[in-house]
């Protein structure tokens, strides 16, 4: 037989009833309709008092606690901690602060998880990234072991190509570790008066040679013509302002644009970067500030670079408590933004 709430009260109220007339026989005076009347009466309030009881305090909050692990094992972990401690039933109290632990644990195993994954996936392609520049050094110098070092061209040229391999290694090799220091907080921002205009232009004037190859035009706009002056670490934003140019220079297309925007508002400057170049993908945009993410494998193995470019570029900005954002239409061109604090 199920054990249903009205059933336990219906047990227990004809228990509490003949025990409350079993001690009344034993009382002088009192009659067989009085009996009746104290049995009835006591039935009633004890079967409706213990099925309030055991519906509303007991078998409603353990229907809640079922319908709370039905929540989790669907991951719906909405609760608001107001209401946990608004409410004064004991059962519900509990009820809801399993629901926030378990909910809050499985949050932290999700993102152990997504750790676990990523650092597969980081392992792999910093395996990936290093075999490259070793192996392709390696074969080279082999090569000349095994008697090519005699030719001078052959001896010249694998030399060339060795020492360009390992210079590519050692560049990755920089770029993690500076990405590790970043990433743990290791490197201190040294934040001064920074004109960006300046360092715009610099940084146009070293990239001259890639831009006139590719017939690519350099442009400043700013909001009033002179310095641009922000808060920043010279150094680092100089490494950002680089790497995002250089990319626009890079990878967009033959006799292309780029455009560095300045822009003023009372509290910040809004530094934009855009090209007219291919563009790039929607569903590439959200993982481009991944290390080792590339678009194009292919073509930018071609044109160099370790990969780690945005991500390094994204944690600096980050230590300049500032986002990077990007817009990007295929066959319309890419756009990098980010503010800075202004200063005078």
């Amino acid at each position: 037989m199920s054990l249903s709430p009205r059933i336990i009260a219906l047990l227990l109220a004809c228990l509490i009833s003949a025990l409350t007339l079993t001690f009344l026989t034993f009382v002088e005076g009192v009659t067989s309709s009085m009996l009746f009347v104290v049995g009835l009466s006591s039935f009633a309030i004890s079967f409706f008092l213990v099925l309030y009881a055991i519906e509303l305090l007991v078998f409603r909050e353990v229907n809640k606690m079922y319908k709370t692990i039905h929540q989790l094992k669907i991951r719906d972990f909405s609760i608001s901690r107001k209401s946990i401690i608004k409410n004064t039933n004991p059962f519900k109290k509990l009820n809801d602060e399993i629901f926030v632990y378990v909910a809050r644990k499985q949050r932290e195993i999700d993102e152990l998880k997504r750790l676990e994954q990523f650092r597969r996936e980081f392992l792999a392609d910093v395996s990936h990234e290093l075999k490259t520049p070793i192996f392709a050094a390696q074969g080279f110098i082999h090569t000349l072991i095994d008697g090519a070092v005699d030719d001078e061209k052959v001896r010249d040229k694998f030399l060339s190509k060795a020492a360009k391999s390992l210079d590519g290694l050692d560049a990755l090799v920089k770029d993690l570790v500076a990405l590790s220091q970043l990433e743990t907080g290791e490197v201190k921002m040294s934040f001064g008066r920074v004109d960006l205009a300046e360092i715009t232009q610099e940084i146009f004037d070293q990239l001259e040679t890639i831009a006139q190859t590719k017939g690519t035009s350099l442009s400043i706009r700013t909001t009033q013509p002179g310095p641009v002056w922000v808060k920043a670490d010279s150094q680092r934003i100089l490494q950002v302002m680089t790497n995002l140019i250089e990319n626009a220079v890079k990878y967009g297309n033959e006799n292309g644009r780029v455009v560095v925007n300045l822009e003023e508002d009372k509290k910040h400057i809004l530094v934009s970067i855009r090209d007219n170049g291919p563009g790039i993908p929607p569903e590439h945009l959200s993982r481009i500030f991944e290390r080792f993410y590339r678009v194009e494998k292919s073509r930018s193995k071609d044109r160099g670079g370790t990969g780690l470019g945005l991500a390094i570029v994204k944690h600096i900005l980050n230590a300049h408590k500032t986002k990077i954002t990007v817009m990007s239409k295929v066959d319309k061109g890419t756009t990098f933004r980010f503010k800075l604090e202004r200063m005078e």
